[in-house]
Order: C-alpha cells, then sequence, then structure tokens
C-alpha cells in the first residue's frame, strides 16, 4: 500500500493527504504508487547507439517512475507470420547478445508494480507489410498464435500494436475494418492469458477518422495511446508547435482527445501522449517566430542526429553550454516554449516541452479523467541529470484565490520530465478536488471590525498552508504509518 493509501485508510481527506506528501517531497519527484494513473513509457532501444552522454542502456532506466514500460520496436516477419526482433545483439540473449527483453522484464522483481509490453511496428515498419497481412484472415490467425507464444516465452505482459498508420502510407481504405478484426482476435487470445493488448493510436483528425474504428477498438484494447505530438515540423515549410495544447486549427492536443470521447473511446482507455523532445526550424527571417516561413528541413541533434528532431536533454545541453546565444519565450496557446537563435539575417529554432508544458498538459489530462499519460521516449528526457532545474513548472496553475496548492519544489537530479509527470498529476488533482468542493462566497458581507471566522474570511479554504505545528504532527503520524 502507497504512503497516500494509508493516509487516506487513516482518514486523512485526500487534499490534505496530498499536501502532505507534497510537503515532504524534496523535489526528487513522487512515484507513480502515489497516485492511481497510467504512466506509461516507451523506450527506443536503439538509443544505446547514440553518442556520449546522450547514449541510453537500460540499466539507466527508472522503473519506479512508470507504471508500464514499453519496449520499442519489435517487427513483423511476414513469412512465418510472427513477431521477429529487430536487433537481435541488444533484444536476445543468444550468441552472447545482451538481452534486452529479459533485462527489461527482470525489473519487475524489484518493482511489482510495472508491467512490461513489447511494442510491434513504428514508422521505419511502414505500413503496407500490416495491412497485407490484418487482409488475410489465415495469416491473421497465424500471427496471433505465434504473437502469444512469443510474448509468452520472453516474459512480457502484453503486446503494443504500432501500426502506423492504417488506410496511410500504402495501406487500404479497408484497413480500418480488418484492424479491428485484427484486435478482436488478439483480444480473445490475449485475455484468456491475462496479457495486456494496447495500440498507439495517430492523433490528428484525418488519420483517426480514415484510420480507426474508435469505438469498436475501444471495446478490445486495454488502453489507448495517443501520439498526440508531431502536429507541425519543418515538412510544413513553417515554423509550428509540435504538441500544441490549444491552436486555431486542428492540430492540437485537446482537439485530438476531445475527438476521440466523442467518438466513443472511454476516458478510463485513453492514455495521452507527451513528447520528450522538440522540432527544429531554418528560417530566412531574422528573429523568427511562429508561424514564419521555414526550410523543409530542420536542423539535428548531435547526438539523436535526426534533421528536425532535438530531444529534451539535447535542448537542455545546448542552452545551459551557451545560455547568451538563445532567447526563450513562453507560446500561451500551444503550451510550449520556443528557443530562438538568430544572427540578424537567418534564425534556428526549437520549439519544445519542458517542464511547465509537461504540468499543463498533465493537468488537461487529470480534468478530462483520462486513464494517464505515456511518454515517448525516456531516452531523450534528462536521464543523467545535467540540466538545471526550472523554476515555472507550476506557474499556471490554480486560481490562488480559490485555491491553496502544495507546489513541489523544482524537480533536481535526473528525469525532470518524467518525474513532473507523477508530481503533476498529485497537483492537479488537489486542484480540481478544491475546485469541486468549495463553497461559492456569500451575498452578505461580514460586518465591520469581525474576526472573518465566516466563509469569507481568513478561514475559507478548505485547504490552506501547513503550518509548522500541522507538519510535525503529520510528520509523526507518517512515521506510525510506515511501519503500519
Amino acid at each position: 500500500m502507497s504512503l497516500s493509501d494509508r493516509l487516506l485508510a487513516f482518514g486523512w481527506p485526500i487534499p490534505l493527504a496530498v499536501l502532505l506528501l507534497l510537503q515532504l517531497g524534496t523535489g526528487s519527484g513522487a512515484i507513480v504508487t502515489d497516485h492511481d494513473r497510467v504512466v506509461t513509457c516507451y523506450i527506443s532501444t536503439w538509443a544505446v547507439y547514440r553518442t556520449g552522454t546522450a547514449s541510453y542502456n537500460l540499466d539507466s532506466f527508472d522503473a519506479t517512475l512508470c507504471t508500464h514500460a514499453i519496449y520499442a520496436f519489435a517487427g513483423l516477419d511476414e513469412q512465418k507470420n510472427a513477431i521477429k526482433s529487430l536487433d537481435a545483439w541488444q533484444d536476445l540473449k543468444d550468441n552472447y547478445g545482451k538481452g534486452g527483453y529479459e533485462r527489461l522484464v527482470s525489473m519487475r522483481a524489484s518493482n511489482p508494480h510495472l508491467k512490461v509490453l513489447l511494442a510491434i511496428g513504428g514508422w521505419n515498419e511502414g505500413s503496407e507489410k500490416y495491412s497485407n497481412l490484418a487482409a488475410d484472415p489465415e495469416r491473421r490467425q497465424a500471427f496471433v498464435k505465434n504473437a502469444l507464444e512469443f510474448i509468452k516465452q520472453y516474459g512480457f505482459d502484453g503486446l503494443d500494436l504500432d501500426w502506423e498508420y492504417p488506410t496511410q502510407r500504402g495501406g487500404k481504405p479497408v484497413d480500418r475494418e480488418n484492424f479491428v478484426a485484427l484486435v478482436r482476435e488478439l483480444s480473445q487470445a490475449f485475455r484468456k492469458s491475462n496479457l495486456l493488448l494496447t495500440s498507439a493510436i495517430g492523433a490528428g483528425k484525418d488519420t483517426i477518422d480514415a484510420a480507426y474504428d474508435v469505438k469498436t477498438l475501444s471495446k478490445y484494447l486495454d488502453f489507448l495511446h495517443i501520439m498526440s505530438y508531431d502536429y507541425n515540423g519543418s515538412w510544413n515549410g513553417r515554423i509550428g508547435p509540435n504538441a500544441p495544447l490549444t491552436s486555431k486549427d486542428l492540430l492540437n492536443v485537446e482537439y485530438s482527445i476531445e475527438h476521440l470521447l466523442e467518438l466513443g473511446a472511454p476516458a478510463s482507455k485513453l492514455v495521452m501522449g507527451l513528447p520528450f523532445y522538440g522540432r527544429t526550424f531554418v528560417s530566412t527571417v531574422a528573429k523568427a517566430r511562429l508561424g514564419d516561413e521555414a526550410n523543409t528541413e530542420g536542423f539535428p541533434g548531435p547526438a539523436t542526429k535526426e534533421n528536425g528532431f532535438m530531444g529534451y536533454n539535447e535542448v537542455c545541453d545546448e542552452l545551459k553550454r551557451n545560455p547568451d546565444d538563445w532567447t526563450l519565450a513562453w507560446d500561451t496557446a500551444a503550451a510550449e516554449m520556443v528557443a530562438t537563435k538568430s544572427n540578424g539575417t537567418a534564425s534556428q529554432v526549437i520549439v519544445y516541452d519542458n517542464t511547465r508544458s509537461i504540468a499543463n498538459k498533465v493537468r488537461f489530462a487529470v480534468r478530462q479523467k483520462l486513464a494517464g499519460l505515456m511518454v515517448w521516449s525516456v531516452d531523450t528526457d534528462d536521464f543523467n541529470g545535467l540540466c538545471a532545474p526550472e523554476m515555472d513548472t507550476y506557474v499556471d496553475f490554480g486560481d490562488r484565490d480559490k485555491v491553496a496548492l502544495a507546489i513541489p519544489a523544482p524537480v533536481n537530479g535526473k528525469y525532470p520530465l518524467l518525474k513532473t509527470i507523477s508530481n503533476a498529476i498529485l497537483v492537479a488533482q488537489d486542484e480540481l478536488t478544491q475546485e469541486n468542493v468549495i463553497p461559492s462566497e456569500p451575498d452578505e458581507v461580514p460586518a465591520p471590525g469581525g474576526t472573518g471566522s465566516g466563509p469569507s474570511g481568513a478561514g475559507s479554504k478548505l485547504v490552506g498552508p501547513v503550518s509548522g505545528a500541522v507538519v510535525g504532527m503529520l510528520l509523526f503520524v507518517v512515521t506510525a504509518i510506515r511501519y503500519v
């Protein structure tokens, strides 16, 4: 039982329990067992081949910060209608391999809360081969049998389908129905073995409407991992936010989630994606801003080496090393940070999510009562803890006249974005709880000279700042609870 569960079991109100947990925090971040949301962590296992401090070994993974870990990616063996390793030396133990599957699965021994899934697909796998598989009932049945055996053989808790995307990139219109058939048949087999079945889901309206029978898929999938990022990029020839929370068009996180809910996806199965990376742009406009024209190819990060892409760890390292070169601006609508480097005639621009972005998006997910959050991907967080703490993570939270939020200390050390998710869930839940229970202000005005003991006085907050005496008392109680 988590500390929060124990506090509630002892009769502490939810806001007070949350407040205490945050007061006791040291800035290191809450662990996932302090809240009831899903935190799904994709691991792009090829990140081990990056250079220097950006190289990500599975030993760097912190399982206490995730409820679900997804090993990405496996591929499709078209001849055998089976799952295949895409990097046998990294994934398997055969021929002195590094045994990545086993290493990640084994982390459950010391982290019993953790579920470990294998993802099949991804962008580089394409779409056509999955389209052909899903179209053939006999091949589907063979794949279901083989996939079940593969997942059991390596001890995974389930399978994550990352077909990008049905009906797209060489797919066919009938993929929409065939994907449902594939998911239904997999679900029937996996549920008999108490295994999870999830899927990554594209977030653009056109992709959603063409590729997914959302309501039917939701019957068979345990979670839908919404890839709510890559709404804009250098391919547009214009500077735009990677994962805007809101925007004037339909390319934003709020619209994607609300559209999926309207199409029949239950909130309890939606896991909203958060990007741990930014999109980069090169523009001939001096001091360029969002909306300005840009080249159709952005600049790469030094370690990820992908044009138009830069990991959060690369961004914060660059800002730390060359702070005078960059101008930072917060875009309120997008809830993203914009970093601009200009030489007077041209600009380099990075639009990325920092801890403030993550907190704002978590807040939206909590208010929508979603199952939780998903991250792509943990290997581009600051997993070495090299970057400076960010001080304004929760500046957008709470009407301070209505709620008394206990704000955690700035996250310091490793995994600042990932830790912010769990901390922000607690703050957002506390904020929402207080908003729901605080009475409206009374019509009558207190008599002059009154003590303010009524609803409009100093005592009107349901939860106020914790005094030293109260904290001391609570610490005594918590000490006892830890040994219950």
